[in-house]
């Protein structure tokens, strides 16, 4: 069940190119299970029909003050919705608003409204850059309205690319997500995550690796992200798309990681140890490569850095600190050693063989440990892993303040 099922959003569209992409946001929202109420200026719907938003949310569309029985629709929406998202927005628009205008059904609702507000800006990029228009957005931002984009990519054809183009809807779904979602306990905190694997050289083309996809530890960033906090995710190599709103820091080695965490570290609130450092690194890596016909190749190998206990004399006062233990064996046994010799407030153990659990795996079984509890939790998609992983994170971050 999607965390914003149920809610009253309000979906603005302006007369814009870009409300092709409006009608997707659409889509993604009613799929979420949220309640969307489309609202369309008159040249909005010179672009995109009514009705396409009409079955996209199975709900009546609002293009004007002067609908029957719509006389005083902009008061209730104003009322009732959660939040509003105007997306497109374009400059007539934005300039509308700034200066209070109520000449349509959007800008008498936008007065009228008492839910947050999130605008995503789509113009052409000289109409972007012209002072009045960045006056309007720096008037808009003083006032607490949210302002996602514009973003630099393809124009309208013959306009070539530059600042101007509206975010994709799957970014403004996420941003509709974290706004809906944004909970006290996680506001204004500052949360760090470690994902994936690291990788030590061997030769100029070999390295020493695991086979860690970093899913576990994208899905936390996300999932801590949507919830309201400021995440930093540190990232191994990985093929993972960056998570919306979460500032992503690729390394390389363990070395590289650990210092990326130790930059990070002091003004953390929570660290959230999901990577798969290698343990080990070769001794002496080699500077020419080493070919099969050579015979055996053997390897030295050290020990890396522990970056989990490189960080408890640096870690903030009051953090909590999540660790991680993919075993094989007794995995909880091993998990509660991890716990106290770390000095985490919990930890997350699984079984590296288990079928469907596995590092490369999209699902997960883990068992998650606090100092007086011992949780195992069903196999579920990682998502989900890290929804109940972070459902117990927010009672320690109440408890701490």
């Amino acid at each position: 069940m999607s965390r914003i099922a149920g809610r009253h959003v309000v979906l603005g569209v302006s007369g814009g190119i870009a409300c092709y992409k409006s009608c997707v946001v659409a889509r993604r929202l009613t799929e979420a299970g949220a309640e969307v109420e489309a609202v369309l200026t008159a040249a909005a719907s010179e672009f995109v029909g009514p009705v396409t938003f009409e079955a996209l949310t199975g709900r009546p569309v609002i293009t004007s003050l002067w609908q029957p029985g719509r006389a005083l629709d902009h008061v209730r929406l104003g009322r009732e919705a959660e939040l509003i998202v105007v997306a497109p927005a374009t400059a007539h628009l934005l300039a509308r608003v700034a200066q209070g205008m109520a000449d349509d059904f959007l800008t008498a609702l936008l007065l009228a409204r008492r839910a947050p507000l999130l605008l995503c800006p789509a113009m052409n990029d000289q109409m972007y850059a012209h002072p009045e228009t960045q006056a309007n957005l720096a008037l808009l931002r003083s006032r607490d309205v949210h302002v996602l984009g514009p973003v630099t990519g393809p124009l309208a054809r013959g306009e070539g690319e530059g600042p101007g183009r509206m975010v994709e809807p799957e970014t403004i779904v996420a941003h509709v997500e974290r706004l809906l979602r944004s909970a006290a306990p996680w506001r204004g905190r500052r949360v760090l995550v470690t994902a994936g694997p690291t990788r030590e050289r061997l030769d100029p083309v070999r390295v020493v690796t695991n086979r860690s996809s970093g899913r576990m530890g994208y899905a936390l960033a996300r999932e801590a992200w949507l919830r309201g906090a400021d995440v930093t995710l540190v990232s191994g190599p990985a093929s993972l798309e960056a998570p919306a709103g979460v500032a992503v820091v690729r390394v390389e080695s363990t070395a590289d990681m650990a210092a990326a965490v130790g930059d990070a570290l002091p003004l953390a609130d929570l660290l959230v140890m999901a990577a798969a450092p290698a343990d080990y690194r070769p001794a002496a890596p080699m500077a020419e490569k080493t070919r099969r016909g050579e015979g055996v190749l053997k390897v030295d190998l050290e020990p890396t850095r522990d970056i989990l206990a490189e960080t408890l004399p640096r870690r903030k006062k009051g953090a909590v600190v999540v660790g991680f233990a993919l075993e094989t064996g007794d995995a909880v046994a091993s998990a509660q050693a991890k716990l106290a010799a770390k000095q985490l407030d919990l930890i997350v153990a699984n079984d590296a063989t288990e079928s469907g659990a596995g590092p490369e795996a999209l699902t997960n079984r883990v068992t998650v440990i606090g100092k007086d509890a011992v949780e195992p939790l069903p196999l579920m998609p990682k998502e989900q892993v890290a929804e109940a992983i972070l459902d117990r994170v927010e009672g320690l971050l109440s408890r701490r303040g």
